[in-house]
């Protein structure tokens, strides 16, 4: 059993943006063994062909620049090295995110793309997970359950990568409590 911990950035802008669809730009994630060995990482940025440019807010959240998506594969062939990489066809795995709001763009782009969308059933959510083995009733992001868990956030927040191998550092504390 091998574990996908992903985070996934997406086309943002600021306040209500009304008739635009998000859109995936960035996937990271980190793949570990069942014990907890880091085996891998995964960082690709992916080029929006709905919205393809990015907003001055979307840029100044995750500080990815126009340049970083407009030389990037659009999200079919990037998902398609993805699969590849977590390798689904001859792997149990298991897909983790921080959230739901992953797993729905996933199957949103997916949808978009006309992508079969069965490898993304193996899937936990770990936010919702820990705050049931924690008795929390509000739900609180990934960078302040790491101060609460006092684990130092490493590297640039809402950056797939950093973000999936800080989630990956959750994981580990609490790898022999979550639910699969």
């Amino acid at each position: 059993m091998r574990f996908v911990i992903f985070d996934l950035e997406a086309t943002c802008w600021d306040g209500h943006a009304v008739g635009r669809e998000q859109e995936i730009i960035e996937i990271g994630a980190v793949l570990t063994d069942l014990y907890g060995n880091r085996i891998s990482d995964f960082q690709q940025f992916v080029r929006p062909v709905q919205n393809p440019s990015l907003s001055h807010y979307c840029t100044k959240l995750t500080g990815i620049t126009q340049d970083d998506v407009a030389d990037a594969a659009p999200f079919d062939r990037v998902v398609e090295t993805f699969i590849r990489w977590i390798d689904v066809d001859s792997m149990d795995y298991t897909l983790c995110s921080w959230g739901d709001k992953d797993l729905e763009l996933l199957e949103n782009d997916c949808s978009s793309f006309g992508i079969d969308q069965d490898w993304l059933k193996p899937y936990i959510d770990l936010k919702e997970q820990y705050h049931q083995i924690k008795g929390l009733q509000r739900k609180r992001g990934l960078k302040n359950t790491l101060t609460r868990e006092n684990l130092e956030f490493e590297g640039a927040h809402h950056r797939a990568l950093d973000d999936a191998i800080n989630l990956f550092a959750l994981y580990l504390k609490y790898k022999d409590s979550w639910m699969y």
